[in-house]
């Protein structure tokens, strides 16, 4: 059974308030299955985006949340982060955006990035 994004959310808020990131929400989306895409604004202009993997990169039944860097490459733009976002918002309004701010591009999600 997979964690409510808001349960998920409030944990990975925690996690990297605990190891000394910034974090923040910046929207709310759907309580129990909103998907959940984090910003990581590294202070310099850029950033990273990570989104909800898709259902290939899951070995058998999805039971727990798994991501992926949106952009294919690290430090992108913050206005072209921005504007992905916002492509995501019309697409789904009920999703959710965390967004952490770390100049080293730390993420806190290493154990659950698709490979």
């Amino acid at each position: 059974m997979r964690l409510k994004s808001s349960i998920w959310v409030s944990a990975y808020l925690r996690r990297c308030q605990a190891a000394g990131s910034y974090a923040t929400l910046r929207r709310r989306g759907a309580e129990e299955a909103g998907a959940i895409f984090i910003k990581v604004d590294r202070l310099d202009g850029t950033g990273d985006l990570y989104g909800p993997a898709p259902q290939t990169a899951f070995d058998d039944e999805p039971t727990d949340r798994k991501f992926i860097l949106t952009f294919g490459e690290p430090a992108q733009p913050n206005a072209d982060i921005e504007g992905r976002l916002q492509k995501e918002i019309r697409f789904d309004p009920d999703l959710w955006i965390v967004e952490v701010e770390d100049r080293e591009g730390r993420h806190w999600l290493d154990d659950q990035l698709a490979r």
